[in-house]
């Protein structure tokens, strides 16, 4: 970790909460609002890389809203609500601890960067709307090489712009198969485990694992 030059996180469940959205909503959708948050992100997953296996590329926007569909239908939620839930994804809370983590490391002058499925304009829309946006120097979209994580083709994009070493970069996630995906490619992967999940088994296990993100700054 000592020769770290960039610094690279995963955005969606990493640094912003995936939850949020449904979460605002509770109050019309109910107990089961937790259930149907979780379904969500797990089918969105699913058909990232499903669609990376057919070769049937739909950007991640299409894909939320391909996923919200099925799974509105799974838990029986008022279909009115879609458009509510769409928009309110497009701009997702930061986990509390993430606005001043981000100052302090960048006050240290690494490169900090956003690795993420989504679109350039979600990911320019959600740093701006949560005043994230001067603090990173690229927001890297799978969209410049069309095919979702964990393809080794992704993981290329800040090692092509920096021009540095994997070695170099210390990539953050806090999803089991991108940490996998970015450690096997050759970066200091390391787990944010906020939920007390167990690690896959993926021909990968990060030195590292950190409950939030405030923790980056002891490793570094």
């Amino acid at each position: 970790m000592k020769n770290i030059k960039a610094i690279i996180f995963d955005a969606y469940g990493t640094l912003f909460d995936v939850n949020s959205a449904a979460e605002k909503c509770k109050d019309k959708i109910g107990d089961k609002w937790e259930g149907f948050a979780n379904f969500w992100r797990t089918t969105q997953l699913e058909y990232t890389w499903l669609r990376s296996l057919m070769k049937r590329h739909k950007d991640f926007w299409q894909i939320t809203e391909d996923s919200l569909d099925k799974s509105m239908r799974a838990f029986k939620i008022d279909p009115s609500m879609k458009n509510e839930l769409l928009n309110l994804y497009k701009v997702l809370s930061p986990f509390k601890e993430v606005p001043e983590t981000l100052k302090i490391l960048k006050e240290k002058n690494f490169k900090l960067a956003i690795l993420s499925n989504g679109t350039p304009s979600l990911l320019n829309q959600l740093v701006k709307s949560n005043n994230l946006n001067n603090l990173f120097d690229d927001l890297f979209s799978i969209e410049e090489v069309g095919v979702y994580k964990p393809d080794s083709k992704v993981y290329d994009l800040p090692i092509r712009k920096y021009e540095i070493k994997k070695s170099e970069v210390a990539f953050l996630s806090a999803n089991t198969w991108d940490v996998s995906g970015g450690g096997n490619y050759g970066f200091n992967a390391i787990w944010v485990n906020r939920n007390n999940n167990i690690f896959d088994n993926l021909d990968y296990k990060p030195n590292n694992e950190i409950k939030n993100l405030s923790e980056i700054i002891d490793i570094i």
